[in-house]
């Protein structure tokens, strides 16, 4: 019974995350980190390295979700290589730092993180607006530096792909939206490779985790959910096609800033 309950909360999660991510351009990490969080520990399983388990198997998810979705957008021509070649080896290493600290962290201090930025997020998902500018072309020399570094290194600490740090980056600095979007997807390629690999390096024998945990990745996280996301993204898609996106993406900010509240009070009054 645990393992059909497992199973049975991880396809509801798949297919909202899936949906989700096609109707609002959003990555499925935003919901995925709060909803594993939120499943394992109704099943039981609370350990100092929980919110680990659950930011590692989101950032596992990413890999498939991102590498389909950035050769989606390069037989459209809307990836901007150039972008992702130049800033790729920071994204790297601040990834790979993300995962160093990650690993040492308590489960608290991570969802106390992930509160902090997941509200920050979704401020600027129901506020923001696409006339928002700090350059006309994206930074190079010192500021990629500094800047590159952060995005995969924030984005690791949260279990997310590229798109909540990297699309607000892109637009803010003049790229249109749909190449933010396009390159941000090959930016979650390169947050989550290494992060994931480093992961799975880690954290092992831990009596506490769930069933099927190898490192900090769950196996069956991270299968359930990689195959409904591929199943309803797509209808996420058709839904945007049919409806205003804009009122339905101001909703899912709001929804996005109570699961960071609720992190946030769980970190702090338990």
């Amino acid at each position: 019974m645990e393992y059909i309950w497992l199973l049975a909360l991880m396809l509801a999660i798949g297919a909202f995350a899936g949906v989700a991510a096609g109707l609002l351009g959003v990555g499925g990490g935003i919901i995925l980190v709060p909803a594993f969080y939120y499943a394992f520990s109704s099943l039981g399983y609370e350990s100092d390295a929980l919110m680990q388990i659950c930011v590692a198997t989101s950032l596992a998810t990413i890999i498939v979700t991102s590498v389909r979705s950035v050769l989606s957008h390069h037989k459209k021509g809307a990836v901007e290589w150039s972008i992702l070649r130049s800033w790729a080896p920071g994204i790297a290493i601040g990834a790979v730092l993300g995962v160093l600290l990650a690993s040492g962290l308590k489960s608290q201090t991570l969802m106390l993180v992930f509160g902090v930025l997941g509200v920050s997020v979704g401020l600027y998902m129901a506020f923001g607006r696409s006339e928002w500018r700090l350059g006309t072309a994206m930074p190079t020399g010192p500021a990629r530096a500094i800047l590159s570094p952060i995005v995969g290194f924030l984005s690791v600490l949260m279990g997310i792909g590229g798109g909540s740090f990297g699309v607000p980056l892109m637009s803010l600095y003049g790229r249109p939206i749909h190449n933010a979007v396009a390159t941000a997807a090959g930016f979650g390629v390169l947050i989550a490779v290494p992060s994931t690999i480093g992961f799975l390096l880690s954290g092992w024998g831990d009596p506490t985790a769930p069933p099927f945990t190898v490192g900090r990745v769950n196996l069956i996280a991270f299968g359930v959910i990689v195959s409904m996301t591929l199943l309803t993204a797509p209808l996420g898609v058709k839904l945007a096609h049919m409806m205003d996106p804009k009122p339905l993406k101001r909703l899912f900010a709001g929804f996005i800033i109570l699961m960071a509240l609720n992190m946030l009070r769980k970190a702090l009054f338990g």
